[in-house]
């Protein structure tokens, strides 16, 4: 019975591993015992978290404070690198910091809005679809109701309306009328 159990427990016994190939089994995950801790090569993230983070950055590039700061931090730099004192200086004239500094923001930046874009593409897609479904639902009620109505004016086509009756029963009292008034005449004359 403990055999049993252990060889569960590491994946054997069941499934392909019992006809031999070995190379194509993938031990099954036990998710009452703890994960085996192993050694990783990158770090671990919450990619939903850095998801968030990306739009919040690229929500900040793109508003007119960003492009405010960005000038004021350039104009800082060009400024103090011009005319400070000489030994203060840290970028000399052609600015080769800076165009590294630009480039090293536009490299992160770039890809950060990229991760964005594709975040709200995502939920733009999902969005999409549900208005999709919503759409197609209201399409077959519009016509389920169409259908019923159509029904309701054939079914009130053979029903006698309210109009219908009262030229009916005018037609009647006309009718009967003439036939009083053809009685009374044929009653004259036989006096």
């Amino acid at each position: 019975m403990a055999g049993e159990d252990r060889s569960r427990a590491s994946g054997a016994g069941s499934g392909p591993s019992s006809t031999g190939s070995s190379a194509m089994v993938r031990a099954r995950a036990r998710l009452d015992q703890p994960k085996d801790t192993r050694l990783r090569l990158l770090p671990e993230y919450d990619p939903e978290a850095f998801g968030r983070l990306s739009e919040r950055i690229a929500r900040f590039l793109g508003t007119g404070r960003f492009i405010v700061w960005m000038t004021l931090i350039i104009i800082v730099w060009v400024l103090w690198n011009i005319f400070a004192p000489v030994k203060l200086r840290f970028d000399e004239y052609p600015f080769i910091f800076l165009t590294l500094m630009l480039s090293l923001q536009a490299s992160y930046a770039a890809p950060l809005i990229l991760l964005a874009q594709n975040r709200q593409d995502d939920r733009d897609r999902v969005t999409h679809e549900q208005d999709r479904k919503q759409n197609e639902r209201s399409i077959a009620d519009t016509e389920y109701l169409t259908r019923e109505i159509a029904s309701l004016r054939m079914g009130l086509g053979e029903v006698a309306t309210r109009d219908w009756i009262r030229s009916e029963l005018e037609d009647l009292v006309k009718d009967m009328d003439e036939r009083r008034l053809q009685f009374s005449a044929e009653s004259d004359e036989d006096r």
